[in-house]
């Protein structure tokens, strides 16, 4: 996440104190960072630090970089004892040192994402609340059993999942439904505050206003589903298409080079982002499961929520995870996923019909009130407090012959598929194939 003018973190006046509640938040990357864990971490931490009597970001940063961390946070900083790299010798002494802190034993609670921070912090007495999209059980399948126990703990609050399609995979494993709460991601209303009529914004990023564009934004890889947007591409040579992201030359970028219509884009800063998502005529969620069911990288991109604020027209595909926000001929286009016959069509619909394209924008405008950073941070709020309230009560969990055999079917599928990959994520189909 880039630094930022730290008048932009000041939050609106009307958010006043409203509870006794500490929480000493964790993260266990550095500060600033550009990664989208960071966004949703660190700007959900600030908006929930006004409704707080006192609040900490535990994180490991160095000396020069603390008064930027804070101010991106908002809240003081405390520095893990933990060096920046090597990333698996930082991840494991955020989670062995954090009882170490004052902070630590004067918050209610820690706020963290990452699993390790958790389990240590149960450790050493202090109660947990986990936030992050992830769904371990099915990725992870050896951890399950661990992960079970650490859900069930009396002293783990409870776990903000950001799709309801995670928070379904940890009631499979037994978890109680009342320890889970699905709280979708959010936007930044402040990144619209001017918008941009569409040609001044297609001047800005030298695409004629006459042209009609088609804008990805996000990282430029094989797991996002780009491929079938190229081929879509090839098929519709009077659109524009942009994507916007790239880190170098991979070999989506080799392929995309190859099609005269597709501009490759270099990553873009928060400054700059907003020329490229106001020139869209079509804002592209590619239509496709892989990223969640192959490669099991994104559940509910973040990007979904920008895109929803910015009031542009939108067409993705009907997966299980995107479908719990966008709504089909409300907000969204929605075609079938994987389906090249089927992203043509709606690209034409979405350029050629602007009675569909403007009805789409005003849905999507409306109901982008929902999703705001701020939105997010009242509904994590009451459901913290909830969980503090009720902390006393037992709440048991199922571990039985079901979970069993799930636990032993689904790690002798990730052990193969580690084997063959070396990666440690297991993608749902269970297909095991490389990641190219």
């Amino acid at each position: 996440m880039p630094p930022r003018d730290l008048n932009e973190n000041r939050l609106p006046a009307s958010i006043k104190l409203e509870s006794a509640m500490k929480i000493l938040f964790a993260f266990e990357n550095p500060l600033p960072n550009a990664e989208a864990d960071a966004e949703v971490f660190v700007t959900t931490s600030r908006y929930l630090g006004v409704h707080l009597e006192d609040n900490w970001l535990h994180v490991p940063v160095t000396r020069e970089n603390q008064g930027v961390a804070q101010g991106l946070a908002n809240m003081p900083i405390i520095r893990a004892f933990a060096p920046l790299r090597p990333a698996a010798l930082r991840h494991f002494l955020c989670g062995i040192t954090i009882g170490l802190r004052r902070e630590f034993h004067q918050a209610d609670l820690v706020y963290t994402r990452n699993l390790w921070v958790a389990w240590m912090s149960i450790l050493c007495g202090q109660r947990v609340v986990f936030d992050h999209y992830r769904p371990w059980p099915d990725q992870i399948p050896p951890l399950q059993r661990w992960l079970y126990k650490l859900f069930t703990h009396p002293r783990f609050l409870g776990s903000i999942c950001h799709s309801e399609y995670t928070r379904q995979k940890y009631i499979e494993l037994g978890v109680p439904s009342e320890k889970l709460r699905c709280i979708h991601n959010g936007f930044e209303p402040r990144r619209f505050m001017t918008p941009i009529p569409l040609a001044d914004a297609k001047a800005r990023i030298g695409v004629a206003a006459e042209a009609k564009t088609v804008i990805y934004t996000g990282r430029v890889n094989h797991k996002k589903g780009l491929e079938l947007v190229i081929e879509a591409a090839k098929q519709l040579p009077q659109l524009t298409f942009l994507f916007v992201g790239s880190y170098g030359e991979g070999k989506v970028e080799a392929l995309a080079r190859q099609v005269q219509n597709i501009i490759v884009v270099p990553w873009q800063t928060e400054a700059t982002l907003g020329n490229y998502i106001h020139a869209a005529d079509v804002l592209l969620i590619p239509p496709s499961l892989q990223p969640l069911a192959k490669f099991g990288s994104t559940v509910l991109p973040l990007k979904l929520f920008f895109y929803l604020g910015s009031g542009r027209p939108i067409l993705a595909g009907r997966t299980p995870d995107v479908a719990e926000v966008l709504k089909n001929d409300e907000t969204a286009l929605l075609v079938q996923p994987d389906s090249l016959e089927a992203l043509v069509a709606g690209l034409l619909a979405l350029t050629e019909d602007e009675v569909l394209a403007a009805k789409l924008s005003a849905g999507a405008a409306a109901d982008s009130r929902n999703y705001t950073w701020n939105a997010r941070a009242e509904k994590v709020f009451a459901t913290v407090s909830a969980w503090l309230a009720d902390a006393a009560r037992p709440k048991p969990g199922n571990w039985g012959a079901t979970q069993v055999t799930a636990w032993k079917r689904g790690s002798r599928r990730w052990f193969a598929h580690f084997a063959c990959t070396r990666s440690v994520i297991l993608p749902p189909d269970g297909t095991g194939q490389r990641a190219e």
